[in-house]
């Protein structure tokens, strides 16, 4: 195995078996303490790599500089590298166990911890891209944590591999380690005057070769029907059950408008969280479209939805409140488009056919982008994320590390 091979492994499996799960009830940040066991490791090895400028914040961000090796006198604009050092909450990730498939044969992969979990090849056909390379998974209890923990083994190898070839000519590469990027809140406190970046990647994609320049735009939607609570033994003509009524209005969302009947640039609205009792009803709906009025339009159907069946009940009272999230980074990176393009020919440099996707969800360069930090999305070889079934390719994150060389030095050459 080759040394970059060899240290991506070693990194990876290192930091993945450090919980960093995040917690979005809490309504802090981070919104869990144990996102610095792992923040204060990386500070320790960033110092440790001679990165300049280290530094953890009291909200669990990491900065840091790799200074340029640039003759004297010649400069480059300085560009940023940002992961996450959160898990989903979605699956546990805590004791997690990084199993290696050596030499991967192109069968289903069992996975040891769980007799009821396997990744099948019928669900994932990428995996017969693989065969003969090391496929890294959990053991069937835990997620993997490869969104982000890949992005981070990947950047931390980057940096020790330039470090051992001098000669590849870079200007200042700006670190950054984000918490709670999993429920939305990552960017939230990211001080983009302090990293000093004029434009950065998260490294947080999936696919080999896929660049990622736009997000979803995303609202919320809160629906608050209230009902009228009588003993049910003497309701008649009294009660007015709002489990019914919001059910009701779910009853007659559109289904080929849900998440799970969409794909590619469909938009969707899907019913996410519910509390309910007879007297009181909330709902969380999750909009998005990859374009304002897309997204207006799903507004607008489900306030006339609400409107529909709130006047079949004139005793309940069903309030609508829409919440602004996050908008497609393309509107920003449109303004930049040499940003995504020095992406592409990194990996037409290592001899990788690049691909510019789009993201059914939202990332940290969404809110960055808006925020005066262009950033697209980089591959990071993470599949199935969020689930047990979460897996990665060991090449495919040793490719990630050729690419960032080379993009490292066609920033360093323009």
């Amino acid at each position: 195995m080759d040394k970059i091979k060899t240290e991506v492994l070693e990194r990876f499996t290192r930091y993945v078996k450090i919980d960093t799960e995040s917690d979005p009830t809490t309504g802090k940040t981070p919104s869990t303490k144990k996102q610095f066991d792992l923040a204060k490791l990386l500070v320790n090895e960033l110092n440790e790599l001679g990165v300049k400028n280290v530094e953890l914040t009291d909200k669990c961000y990491v900065y840091g500089t790799l200074p340029s090796n640039l003759p004297e006198g010649k400069t480059a604009p300085a560009f940023g590298l940002i992961t996450h050092l959160d898990t989903s909450p979605d699956v546990s990730g805590k004791n997690v166990k990084p199993i290696l498939h050596e030499n991967y044969d192109g069968t289903d992969i069992q996975l040891p911890g769980d007799s009821s979990v396997s990744i099948r090849v019928e669900d994932n056909p990428m995996l017969k891209d693989f065969i003969g390379d090391t496929i890294i998974t959990a053991d069937g209890t835990t997620l993997l944590g490869a969104d982000d923990k890949g992005g981070i083994a990947i950047v931390m190898s980057l940096i020790a591999y330039l470090n051992r070839n001098p000669e590849i000519s870079h200007g200042e590469i700006k670190i950054g380690f984000t918490p709670d990027e999993e429920i939305g809140c990552g960017a939230n406190h990211f001080d983009v005057k302090k990293f000093g970046a004029e434009f950065a990647y998260t490294i947080d994609g999936s696919s080999l070769g896929e660049i990622e320049n736009e997000t979803f735009c995303a609202d919320s939607a809160i629906l608050t029907v209230k009902g009228i609570n009588v003993h049910p033994g003497f309701a008649k003509g009294k009660m007015v059950n709002s489990i019914k009524v919001a059910s009701e209005i779910i009853a007659r969302l559109p289904k080929e408008g849900a998440p799970e009947t969409t794909e590619n640039r469909e938009a969707y609205i899907h019913p996410n969280d519910m509390k309910a009792s007879v007297e009181e009803t909330t709902i969380q709906f999750l909009l998005r479209a990859f374009d304002v009025e897309g997204l207006r339009e799903k507004e607008n159907l489900l306030r006339g939805i609400v409107e529909e069946v709130g006047a079949k009940y004139p005793k309940a009272t069903c309030k609508i409140e829409i919440k602004e999230y996050y908008r497609n980074m393309r509107y920003e990176l449109d303004k930049h488009p040499e940003v995504t393009e020095l992406a592409l020919e990194s990996l037409r440099k290592i001899g990788v056919e690049p691909k510019v996707e789009i993201i059914r969800g939202g990332t940290d360069g969404a809110r960055l982008s808006f925020m005066g930090l262009p950033t697209p999305n980089f591959f990071a070889g993470g599949q199935n994320f969020h689930s047990k079934q979460e897996w990665v390719a060991l090449g495919v994150m040793e490719k990630a590390v050729q690419a960032l060389a080379e993009l490292s030095k066609l920033v360093a050459e323009k």
